[in-house]
């Protein structure tokens, strides 16, 4: 509840197998619930996935109440089209150096999520996570995208230390945070205040 209490835009909770950070569909809907009985403009709420079978993934969404699902995994586009609520896609850039066929890569795969009205967010490429790595890629890329008119969501190894460095450097539409506003492996509300006051800044 601190980052809404200090005006986070979304509220993201994973729902992925065996993560350490994944809730229960029962915990979620809580979260939800309460949401709703809070005086504050509410947050977006978000569930996380990956590479789950798809009534899975909307029958979750349907029972906890959440206004977006964010795919994770190497989900296809024509697995995206068949989401019925408002989708995030994450994408993963490898860490330096980046081949020049990934970014063309890269590039096609914005356009067709851009076209079918998908959200995208970057995150780092660390093998065998969907995300939540704690570690920045190359944030030339994402920079080179924002100055090209691209709208996505910065992802990888975010914290209150490095998060005005990047949104100055990347111009990204939006920032995302996990580890990096924690402490010792537990969400730290100072952390998150902290966060999302100087992701206000510009």
């Amino acid at each position: 509840m601190q980052a809404t209490e200090d005006g986070a835009d979304f509220i993201g909770m994973i729902f992925v197998p065996k993560r350490r950070r994944n809730v229960s569909v029962s915990g979620a809907r809580a979260i939800v619930q309460a949401l709703h009985g809070m005086p504050k403009k509410l947050p977006i709420t978000v569930g996380l996935f990956a590479n789950q079978p798809l009534l899975e993934v909307i029958e979750i969404c349907e029972l906890v109440g959440l206004d977006m699902a964010q795919l994770c995994g190497d989900e296809s586009i024509e697995y995206c089209r068949q989401l019925p609520m408002p989708l995030i896609k994450s994408v993963h850039v490898p860490q330096d150096p980046v081949p020049p066929a990934f970014v063309k890569e890269l590039l096609l795969k914005l356009d067709k999520y851009r076209m079918n009205g998908h959200m995208v967010a970057l995150d780092s490429l660390v093998a065998g996570l969907e995300g939540g790595t704690g570690r920045v890629f190359n944030w030339d890329i994402g920079s080179e995208l924002s100055k090209n008119g691209y709208e996505f969501i910065l992802s990888g190894g975010l914290n209150p230390d490095n998060v005005l460095t990047a949104i100055r450097q990347v111009r990204p539409w939006g920032v995302d945070v996990s580890s990096g506003v924690e402490t010792n492996g537990e969400k730290d509300a100072a952390k998150i205040s902290e966060f999302i006051s100087i992701s206000r800044q510009l």
